[in-house]
């Protein structure tokens, strides 16, 4: 007898990204030369001064079960870190330390979602927030947003959102923003909290990629806004993207001591404590930084320069400069609606340029956004030439007139 599964997770799909990632690394071990725009992992390794902290924690016998909220020297470097960058003041008790960001956004989720309860999150969004919040048991919100806008929620339409959804418990927030790399201004988080705080709903702040800004633009929490919002926010960071270590796996939330607590309990009961190793290791990649993640950012705003570009001089192309984040998520309806292939979508788009062009993209499908794909630029600036050279030429295959 074949045992029935969970409602909510047969809803659930694997991630494109990841799904794509591996297609990829199978057509490179079977020797195709494939250049993969689909993780967003940066490819510079882990600082050094990281890697010898670990080693030193190895060699001092760290290596046994944790606080399940984190060591304390963690959470208050932790603590440290959001005063100096973010102007927030939090103690110990009001950070929780996870095996990724990702599971940061779920335990808060779980903490505080009820069957029938609703998640606003701005469409397109990262893939996994809508089944994060499935898996909570909550119904995800879309709310549409606009290339035109920067793809940015405005605070009119976040409130209509919520009048039309009398069950709102939360909104998801993204910036800078996964596939988008959107930034909100000081500005417009004002007005988004504003908002929020009229109607006592809590924001599930994601500010992963807080480090991956360009120009002079620059990353305001929400929960900075005001003491009021601060206690309606849950702000979600961690260590992957900007101190290139996605495989260490550790995210942390800050928040309201109880949500914290409870979303602990969350933790206890699943994933446990963070590994020791990496926990010693955060220590010294927040309290000692050197100069590696600067430049870190700026080869990546470099790479964003070219591949933004190279896409404007495409005909029928539209394209958002990023202003956070390494991602970029051109328009390609034209091509949709004009091509010789009988391509219809973007996932038929993305599988055709795998195949004939080995170059994988992310359709924006998978972000709640037909009509574009998501382009990686932590990548060498070797594969992004050639990468969006094979990109060209595909379009000028789909419609050789255009």
């Amino acid at each position: 007898m074949a045992t029935k599964l969970s409602n909510r997770c047969r809803l659930i799909k694997p991630s494109p990204t990841l799904s794509l990632s591996a297609k990829a690394k199978e057509m490179k071990d079977a020797g195709i030369d494939v250049i993969s725009f689909s993780v967003g992992e940066p490819d510079f390794p882990t600082p050094d001064y990281i890697k010898n902290a670990a080693h030193k924690a190895i060699d001092a016998n760290y290596t046994r079960y944790t606080n399940n909220a984190g060591i304390l020297e963690l959470r208050q470097a932790i603590c440290d870190k959001l005063l100096r960058d973010n102007d927030l003041k939090y103690s110990p008790k009001e950070i929780l330390v996870s095996p990724g960001a990702k599971a940061s956004i779920v335990n808060a989720l779980t903490a505080v979602c009820d069957v029938k309860d609703q998640v606003l999150m701005g469409a397109p969004y990262w893939v996994s927030y809508p089944y994060q919040v499935a898996l909570a048991n909550a119904e995800p919100i879309y709310i549409p947003t606009k290339e035109e806008d920067g793809y940015k929620i405005r605070a009119a339409e976040l409130e209509i959102a919520i009048q039309e959804n009398p069950c709102t418990k939360a909104l998801i927030l993204n910036s800078p923003g996964n596939p988008t790399g959107a930034v909100y201004t000081k500005e417009e988080l004002a007005a988004l909290a504003e908002i929020c705080i009229k109607y006592d709903i809590l924001v599930i702040s994601d500010e992963i990629y807080e480090r991956l800004v360009y120009d002079d633009v620059k990353h305001i929490s929400i929960a900075s806004i005001s003491e009021e919002m601060k206690q309606r926010t849950i702000v979600i960071n961690g260590v992957s993207k900007a101190y290139a270590m996605t495989g260490w796996r550790l995210g942390y939330a800050a928040g309201p001591a109880n949500i914290i607590a409870t979303a602990g309990k969350v933790q206890e009961h699943s994933t446990s404590c963070v590994n020791s190793i990496t926990q010693y290791a955060c220590v010294t990649a927040l309290n000692e930084e050197d100069d590696s993640i600067e430049k870190m950012r700026q080869e990546f705003s470099v790479r964003r320069d070219f591949l933004y570009n190279e896409l404007k001089k495409i005909p029928h192309i539209s394209c958002f400069k990023p202003q956070g984040a390494f991602y970029i998520m051109p328009g390609i309806k034209w091509y949709l609606d004009n091509n010789n292939q009988n391509i219809q979508t973007s996932d038929d788009f993305c599988a055709k340029l795998l195949d004939k062009y080995s170059v994988a993209l992310v359709p924006g499908s998978s972000f709640g956004m037909e009509g574009t794909v998501r382009f990686s630029y932590a990548n060498s600036m070797e594969n992004i030439k050639e990468g969006i050279s094979r990109f060209a030429s595909f379009l000028q295959e789909l419609n050789p007139g255009r």
